[in-house]
């Protein structure tokens, strides 16, 4: 078979541009989520039109759907008070912090733009100014609020008759009004001291539960801006970052009656390794103190209680994992009838399922859920029906078990009750009084389908859109195909995606490029509905471009998820490989002798050791702030997977331990700044390079974050694999300037963050934005 010639030429990379820049504009009568209006059966939505979008308006009850308002008049009067030119099918409200809010009887909208706050009435169409704009801050309570010392008011009890809050290291009440204080606590000292973000009144408001707290190894890590905005010298600054192995706070409850002026502690030999001590709340009646112990490596999780008038604590829950209880997407509850009952979840039977527990005894009383399927989250709990409202994937044979459905079900375990129906991964919207409900549902080779449900019998009262793509698709653009095939153990199907160029030719060979993330917490491959404009834009140059989850990737069985334990080096490659050569039997257009890969973050570390495990399969490699070695990077997620105390299997999945086995062409991005993953975790792998005399190119971006760097780096990556893939030159972009088109502020798709990035001098030139659309 012949290989695909004009690849990777200007005319490729400006059709590229092209369709990232244009391909969402092409769908027609795509709807955003619904917005409900009040506690009213009403709600509105944003599609998009031929030339932008429109709003419309739909009262569920009644079935009538309308425009929202009207857009030309209002169209109007914007372009009076904003002054400038607004159409109605351009009004400036696109994305969520442009959008509005409307009044609950429709008669007009609030909006903010820059630092003003307006008001558009929506039946003389006027607008007017109505002050400064506002952002409201809410504070998040508890959760990890007891590690973080930031609190500093006092807390005011529930009846609002007494502040507790801390001096010299103690817990301290005092009346309001009063200036004579009430010292709780004595065992508070520097070092080991109460902390005021712990408090917690009981709601009866005699009673408080407080955590002492030992900290533990504060780890700094330093960060030079060679290239400030506000001044020529660097600037050296440090931040705060823990990492796999450190010391740990030892956060140690006691519960204090205010009247009666007793302590009583708990006893640390309960919690001897707590990584985290979680959701510290008291029970409405006041009788008891809960919270949620995380032991130190994730393979125990618990529900602890403690009685307000003895101390004595007791575990309600003990879920233990031979290898990781995880935090990311498995740990949930919900306490019924102030813990009379208590719903959890697990996956103890080797699949994410929902178990009802007497809160009492703490005996299971039934498993709610059960089946080779998954949980994916819980909506609500209808306590008085005694009914679970929940997602789930992989409940139909043979299709995509990643494609989630709604579905209701009795605390008992019966009445499984499918709310969705769709061959698609579906998002519901209630109405406030739960009459309703709107189902969207697409896949990512479907456009969407919004449908207007009543919930009594689940009946589809109007299907209220469905996105026409026939534009797009005569522009070139073609749907991803949705692909499987066996994994490494011959059963299990792994899933993944091919995103093909416009102007393919089935007759010619193409090299193969895999965009790879493949950390545990989640399932990457995209399976709703959107343009994936990243990725369709890279196959432009030349390439068929995949995304693919193997195993030790969440939302399938616990079994499948625990290859990741303590081996992170696996990435799922054998499967990944399987899957490769599985459509490469399938279509001879899939030339799998040239094979590209390229990741960030996790997948910075994925894709460069594609080259150092697999070198026989992957040629060239592109790693953008890469978490090259677990024991320099964050210990939240690296514990979570690698496990406690740091052991031999960390060394085993570094990239700089096993740098000297590189071969092929790779390519290391990294921010100067990044502050999710040390950056010097991919300086330690240069380091490593050059000490084995290996070959390798870098991109160094000063001043940029946590990405793969936006319109610069994108370009730079697309190059890479255009020179070493296609074996051709890119275009010479020193001699293009940005009015013949593709200079990098002409085009999209750049990092959230594309703001803090800046271009460093590079052989390569300026480089076209591209960044993956998950």
């Amino acid at each position: 078979m012949a290989s695909a010639f004009g690849q990777g030429t200007l005319a490729d990379y400006r059709r590229a541009d092209s369709i990232a820049t244009r391909l969402n504009a092409r769908f027609v009568g795509m709807p955003t989520a619904p917005e409900w209006i009040g506690r009213t059966t009403r709600f509105w939505y944003r599609t998009t039109v031929t030339g932008g979008s429109q709003f419309t308006h739909v009262d569920a009850a009644t079935a009538v759907k309308s425009p929202l308002f009207d857009h030309a008049r209002l169209a109007a009067a914007l372009s009076t008070i904003l002054g400038t030119t607004v159409t109605a099918l351009t009004l400036p409200f696109t994305t969520p912090a442009t959008m509005f809010t409307v009044a609950t009887d429709v008669g007009s909208i609030t909006f903010n733009r820059d630092s003003s706050a307006y008001r558009c009435d929506l039946v003389a169409y006027t607008c007017a100014r109505t002050g400064v704009a506002t952002t409201a801050n809410v504070a998040r309570a508890g959760g990890d609020g007891a590690r973080n010392g930031n609190a500093t008011a006092p807390v005011r009890s529930p009846d609002g008759t007494q502040d507790a809050f801390i001096v010299n290291h103690n817990l301290v009440v005092r009346a309001v009004g009063s200036t004579e204080p009430v010292i709780l606590s004595y065992d508070g000292i520097e070092g080991d001291a109460y902390t005021l973000s712990s408090i917690r009144w009981s709601p009866d408001s005699r009673k408080i539960a407080a955590f002492r707290v030992r900290p533990g190894y504060r780890r700094m890590i330093p960060y030079i801006e060679s290239s400030p905005t506000d001044q020529v010298q660097p600037k050296l600054t440090t931040r705060l970052y823990e990492k796999p192995g450190d010391p740990r706070d030892r956060q140690v409850p006691s519960i204090f009656t205010v009247a009666g002026r007793t302590q009583f502690r708990l006893d640390p030999a309960l919690i001897p390794q707590a990584y985290d001590l979680r959701r510290p709340q008291w029970r409405a009646d006041s009788r008891a103190f809960t919270f949620e112990y995380n032991e130190r490596g994730h393979q125990r999780y618990q529900l602890l209680e403690m009685h307000v008038t003895t101390g004595v604590a007791r575990i309600v829950i003990d879920e233990r994992e031979a290898t990781f209880v995880s935090n990311y997407s498995t740990v949930w509850r919900q306490d019924i009838n102030d813990g009379a009952e208590i719903l959890w979840m697990s996956e103890r039977d080797g699949w994410k399922h929902l178990w009802l527990y007497d809160g009492t005894s703490g005996r299971v009383k039934n498993q709610v859920t059960t089946g080779e399927w998954v949980v994916r989250g819980v909506d609500t709990v209808d306590v008085a029906k005694r009914q679970i409202y929940f997602r789930a994937s992989g409940m139909y044979r043979g299709k995509d078990p990643y494609l989630v459905h709604a579905y209701r079900i009795n605390f008992d375990g019966t009445g499984l009750v499918a709310l969705t129906q769709g061959d698609g991964t579906h998002t519901v919207s209630w109405s406030p009084d739960r009459e309703y409900y709107v189902d969207t549902w697409s896949r990512v080779d479907m456009p969407p389908v919004m449908e207007l449900h009543r919930a009594s019998d689940r009946s589809i009262i109007a299907e209220l859109e469905r996105t026409d793509v026939t534009v797009a698709e005569q522009s070139g653009w073609r749907r991803p195909e949705v692909f499987s095939a066996k994994g490494r153990d011959g059963v299990t199907d792994i899933w993944g995606i091919i995103i093909r160029p416009s102007r393919f030719d089935p007759r010619r060979a193409y090299p193969v490029i895999e965009n790879i993330y493949a950390g545990p917490h989640d399932h990457f491959v995209p399976k709703a509905f959107s343009a994936q404009g990243g990725m369709q834009a890279l196959a432009e140059l030349g390439f068929i471009v995949v995304q693919i989850d193997g195993m030790g990737t969440a939302q399938r069985s616990k079994a499948f998820h625990d290859v990741a334990w303590k081996n992170i080096a696996d990435a799922g490659f054998p499967d990944r490989i399987l899957w490769h050569r599985a459509v490469a039997a399938k279509y001879a257009s899939y030339d799998t002798t040239r094979v590209g890969i390229y990741g960030t973050s996790a997948g910075g570390q994925n894709s460069t050791g594609a080259l150092l495990f697999h070198p026989e399969f992957y040629k060239v490699a592109v790693s953008a702030v890469g978490c090259h070695d677990n024991r320099m990077d964050k210990i939240s997620w690296n514990e979570q997977w690698m496990g406690y105390p740091v052991g031999p299997e960390y060394a085993a999945s570094s990239n700089v331990e096993h740098a000297g086995k590189l071969q092929g062409r790779l390519l290391l991005v990294v921010g100067e700044l990044d502050t999710n993953v040390d950056p010097q975790s991919t300086m330690q792998v240069i380091n490593a390079l050059v000490k084995a005399d290996k070959q390798y190119d870098f991109l160094f971006l000063p001043g940029a974050g946590h990405g793969s760097g936006g319109a610069y780096g994108s370009r730079v990556r697309n190059d890479y694999f255009v020179r070493h893939l296609l074996g051709v030159a890119p275009p010479d972009w020193n001699a293009i300037t940005t009015s013949g088109a593709l200079g990098p502020g002409a085009v999209p798709g750049s990092d959230l963050n594309d703001a803090n990035w800046v271009q460093v001098p590079s052989a390569e030139g300026p480089v076209r934005a591209e960044e993956i659309w998950r």
